[in-house]
């Protein structure tokens, strides 16, 4: 009855009690859903169990079972970290993918992403194989990735010059590119109707037109005849690049993004 009554006799709840209870819950949930449907699961609920039968083994005279759980628990912690090793690791990888991180290293991720972009087309232009890649930047395009076959894969050069080679199914439509992942491939993009466009001008430079005509995404095109690279931003169309040429543009429009959008799209603008 004196702990009962301990319990409930508190100090009145301040605010930052409860802060430490949501930061305390929300660290419990995130614990849960890493390991939902995994063995730590399991261990994680007999631990539960064990802890329970140490508090009632307190509440009454259990003398035997609390002398033994207080000895257990003094190596659960090791054993803790030897059997919950993998699951662990999983854990602070998922805290360090979270997005408060992911910021400060947005960066370099996004260079990385670029290379490998370079890459490929590199490779494509070579072997005149036509590409079209879009990146996108401020302005979703979930509906044109929805229109295609979802991927959500790393990107990386043998991957985008495996989806554009013409025996692939994914080879006709473009590649999206959100957040520094292949969003989606064979995506559909809307055709432009500019009358003033040269007319050696393929299905894929209008439609990479066409969709920068009505957002703010940076479309890369690989001609299939000429072996040609162009890069499309705001409806405008650069066509001739070199790998060096396409680097520095992507770096400008894609690199250098601010974070409200306006004021990238302004300085972008201002180079073309």
């Amino acid at each position: 009855m004196q702990q009962l009554r301990a319990l409930f006799d508190r100090p009145p709840l301040t605010g930052w009690d409860v802060v430490d209870i949501l930061i305390v819950s929300l660290l419990i949930y995130e614990g849960l859903k890493l390991i939902r449907g995994t063995r730590a699961m399991q261990m994680a609920t007999g631990g539960v169990l064990v802890l329970l039968l140490f508090y009632i083994s307190q509440w009454f005279p259990l003398q035997t079972v609390s002398w033994l759980i207080r000895n257990v628990l003094a190596y659960v912690v090791i054993a803790a970290i030897v059997l919950f090793q993998t699951d662990i690791r999983r854990a602070l990888s998922h805290i360090g993918r979270a997005p408060f991180f992911r910021y400060f290293a947005r960066s370099e991720r996004v260079q990385e992403t670029i290379e490998e972009v370079l890459t490929a087309t590199g490779l494509l232009a070579k072997s005149k194989t036509g590409a079209i890649i879009v990146f996108e930047r401020v302005i979703g395009l979930r509906n044109y990735v929805e229109s295609g076959i979802p991927l959500d894969a790393a990107v990386s050069y043998d991957l985008l010059t495996t989806i554009f080679q013409p025996d692939t199914p994914l080879h006709d439509g473009a590649v999206i590119i959100s957040e520094d992942r292949i969003a989606a491939a064979a995506c559909f993009l809307p055709l432009t109707v500019n009358p003033k466009l040269d007319r050696d001008l393929g299905t894929r430079h209008r439609a990479g037109i066409g969709l920068t005509e009505e957002c703010d995404a940076v479309a890369v095109i690989v001609s299939e005849e000429r072996g040609e690279i162009s890069l499309s931003v705001r409806g405008r169309l650069e066509r001739r690049l070199t790998t060096d040429d396409l680097r520095a543009r992507l770096q400008d429009l894609v690199l250098l993004r601010r974070a409200d959008g306006e004021e990238a799209m302004a300085a972008s603008e201002a180079d073309v």
